[in-house]
C-alpha cells in the first residue's frame, strides 16, 4: 500500500476516533490516538515508495489469507482463462439472456444499433413506473450481496487501529460527512508529487502542464451555463473542462470479443457503462488511432455482460470473471508498451456499473482508474483515484430525455417518497418506521408494486425523494431525483456521490445518516421553506450534468464522467 493511500486511511481513522473521543469526553484517549497515528504516518512516509496501490497492509494479511476471497485467488493463480472462450457468446446470448440469474421472469433482448437492451418490454404506461401489471421493481438488482467476496480495507484498518489503541468497539464511530470527504480529497491531491514517468512522453508533459494551469486557473465569478454556488471551485472546474476539450486524447483498445467487449448495454439500471461506451467509441473529438498520442487508454468492457456470460448462477464464485479481465490485461500488456510504462496501467481506465465491478476489477485494474457505480469507501473504492459513476436507469434508449422535469417547487404536496424492493437491512428499517405511518411520507415496499401506482408522478409531486442504500450504497433513484427535479435524500453512509470533486452536494441534496432513519421526517421538516427552495433550485441547476443525450452535449453526463476520469489522470 502506498504512502498516500495509507495516509488517507489514517486520516479517516483520526477523524472517526476524534469524534469517538469527543462524544465520550475521553481526552486522554484522544491524545494517545493522535500520538500513535502521527507516528504511523511518519513511519509510512519514510518507508513507503511512490505510486498508488491497494495492497492489504501486512498486519491484515494474516486475516485476509483466511478469507474465501484469498483462497479463491490462491487456488487459481496458475490457471489461465483465454479470451477465445467467449468467441461464440454473441450467438448464444439471445437464448440465455433472461439475464438476471435471480430474476424469475424471462426477458427479451432487443438490438439498438450495435448494442444490447437487457430489460423488459417498454410502453407508455410502464415508463418510469413500478409496473402496474406485476410486482417487478424497475430498480431491481439481479444479484444478491455476496458477503464473502467483499473487501472493506478502510473499515478493517479502523478496527485494527481500535484494537491497537484499546478502544472500546461498542462505542459509536460516525461515517464521514461530505465536508470531511472534501477535506480529505484536498489533502490527497496536495500530497501528490509532480513527478514524470521514467518515459517522459509528450502526452505526459501535456498532463503536467494541464495540472499547473488548473491550479492557477483565472477567477470566474459568473458563467451563463454554470451556476457558481453549486461548484466547489467554479474557476478550476471551468479551466479543467476547457483543457480537457483542448488537450485530451484517448485510445480505445480493439482487442476483445463481443459481447463482453465493445457491445454496450443501453437500457436498465446498469446502462451508464453502455451509454459511455457507445458515445466514447463513436467520438471523433477525443479518439486517436495512434496510441502513442493518447493521454488515456480505455478498456471497453461491459461488467453487466461479463456477469451474464461467465457467472454460474447460485455459485457465489466470481473467479471466472476476475480471470477473464486478468487475461485481457495480460494480453494488452504483452502486445503494447503502454500498460507497463505507466506503473501498471496508471493511465488506463474502465467504466463499469455492475454491483460486482469493484471486486472483479480489484486485481486487474490495481494501478488504473475505475469509474464504478459502487463508490463506497467501505468496499474498496479508492478515494482520489477511482471515479464515482452515476447509476442511471435508462428505459428509452431512443429518447433518453423522455418525461424529464417535474412540478414547480411550490406544487409538490408530498413531503417524501420512496418505493422499491427490500434490498439490504436499511430499507427494512425505513419501511418499519415510515410505511403507512404518516400521510406526508409516501413510503412503499414491494407489496405496493403490485398495486396501481404511477412512480413518475409520485417523484414529480414530491419535495424530497429518498435514495437509500440497497445491497450496495448506489441506487438509480439518485439520478431519477435529478431527472424529475426532486431533492435527493441520500441515506448511504460513506457513499461518494458522482462528480464529488467538482459539485458541492450539500447545496442541492440532503444527507441523512443511516442511524437517523427514525428521525427522517423531523430532519426534513427542520429544513425551512426558503432552504428547500434553494435546494430544489440547485437540483435544476445541476440537472444538465446528469442527463444522457442521443448525441453528447457540453457539460452533459457523458462529458462529466469523462471529466472525472480526466481529473483523476491529471492528479495521479
Amino acid at each position: 500500500m502506498s504512502c498516500d493511500f495509507k495516509e488517507f486511511i489514517l486520516e479517516v481513522c483520526i477523524i472517526r476516533c476524534q469524534r469517538l473521543c469527543q462524544s465520550r469526553s475521553r481526552r486522554l484517549i484522544s491524545v494517545m490516538i493522535f500520538t500513535v497515528a502521527a507516528v504511523l504516518i511518519f513511519q509510512n512516509s519514510l518507508s513507503s515508495k511512490s505510486g498508488f496501490s491497494t495492497q492489504i497492509p501486512p498486519d491484515l494479511l494474516a486475516k485476509h489469507e483466511q478469507s474465501s476471497l484469498y483462497k479463491d485467488l490462491s487456488s487459481i493463480k496458475d490457471q489461465n482463462l483465454f479470451l477465445s472462450q467467449t468467441q461464440n457468446l454473441s450467438e448464444t446470448l439471445n437464448h440465455h439472456v433472461t439475464v438476471g440469474e435471480m430474476d424469475r421472469e424471462p426477458q427479451k433482448v432487443e438490438k439498438f444499433d450495435d448494442s444490447i437492451e437487457l430489460d423488459g418490454n417498454e410502453n407508455r404506461d410502464t415508463e418510469f413506473s413500478i409496473l402496474r401489471n406485476g410486482s417487478k421493481d424497475d430498480n431491481f438488482k439481479e444479484n444478491p450481496q455476496l458477503v464473502a467476496d467483499k473487501t472493506e480495507v478502510p473499515g478493517n484498518v479502523t478496527e485494527n487501529l481500535q484494537e491497537e489503541l484499546g478502544v472500546n468497539k461498542n462505542l459509536e464511530i460516525h461515517p464521514l460527512s461530505m465536508s470531511e470527504m472534501h477535506s480529505l480529497l484536498r489533502k490527497i491531491r496536495a500530497s501528490y508529487p509532480s513527478m514524470r514517468h521514467r518515459f517522459s512522453s509528450a502526452p505526459e508533459k501535456q498532463i503536467m502542464a494541464a495540472r499547473e494551469k488548473i491550479e492557477n486557473a483565472p477567477i470566474v465569478e459568473a458563467d451563463g451555463k454554470l451556476y457558481p454556488p453549486m461548484y466547489r471551485n467554479l474557476s478550476k472546474f471551468k479551466r479543467s473542462y476547457e483543457l480537457m476539450e483542448k488537450t485530451l486524447k484517448i485510445y480505445v483498445y480493439r482487442e476483445g470479443e463481443k459481447p463482453i467487449f465493445h457491445q454496450p448495454v443501453l437500457k436498465g439500471i446498469y446502462a451508464s457503462e453502455g451509454w459511455f461506451m457507445k458515445q466514447m467509441q463513436s467520438n471523433k473529438h477525443y479518439l486517436v488511432k495512434n496510441p502513442a498520442q493518447a493521454h488515456l487508454f480505455y478498456i471497453p468492457f461491459s461488467s453487466r455482460l461479463l456477469q451474464v456470460a461467465l457467472y454460474v448462477p447460485d455459485s457465489h464464485n466470481r473467479t471466472k470473471l476476475r480471470l477473464h479481465l486478468k487475461s485481457y490485461v495480460d494480453l494488452i500488456a504483452s502486445k503494447y508498451p503502454f500498460w507497463n510504462r505507466s506503473a501498471g496501467g496508471g493511465d488506463h481506465f474502465v467504466v463499469a456499473c455492475h454491483d460486482w465491478a469493484l471486486d472483479v476489477t480489484n486485481k486487474s485494474m490495481d494501478g488504473g482508474i475505475r469509474a464504478v457505480c459502487v463508490s463506497d469507501l467501505r468496499m474498496g473504492f479508492r478515494f482520489g483515484r477511482d471515479v464515482s459513476l452515476p447509476e442511471t436507469n435508462v428505459r428509452s434508449p431512443k429518447n433518453p430525455l423522455k418525461d424529464v422535469g417535474g412540478r414547480a417547487w411550490n406544487q409538490r404536496p408530498i413531503l417524501a417518497f420512496f418505493a422499491g424492493n427490500l434490498h439490504g437491512g436499511l430499507r427494512d428499517t425505513i419501511l418499519k418506521h415510515w410505511e403507512n405511518n404518516d400521510h406526508d411520507m409516501k413510503i412503499f415496499g414491494p407489496a405496493f408494486a403490485r398495486m396501481k401506482m404511477d412512480y413518475v408522478q409520485h417523484m414529480k409531486s414530491s419535495k424530497y425523494c429518498i435514495c437509500p442504500r440497497g445491497y450496495e450504497a448506489n441506487s438509480p433513484r439518485l439520478m431519477e431525483a435529478f431527472f424529475f427535479e426532486c431533492v435527493p435524500v441520500i441515506i448511504a453512509d460513506d457513499y461518494v456521490p458522482p462528480f464529488f470533486e467538482v459539485l458541492d452536494w450539500e447545496k442541492f441534496s440532503v444527507v441523512v445518516l443511516e442511524k437517523d432513519v427514525p428521525r427522517l421526517k423531523e430532519i426534513l421538516l427542520s429544513i425551512s421553506g426558503a432552504e428547500y427552495r434553494e435546494l430544489q433550485m440547485g437540483v435544476k441547476k445541476v440537472q444538465q450534468h446528469f442527463l444522457w443525450h442521443s448525441k453528447p452535449s457540453k457539460y452533459d453526463l457523458f462529458h462529466m464522467i469523462l471529466h472525472s476520469i480526466w481529473l483523476s489522470r491529471v492528479y495521479n
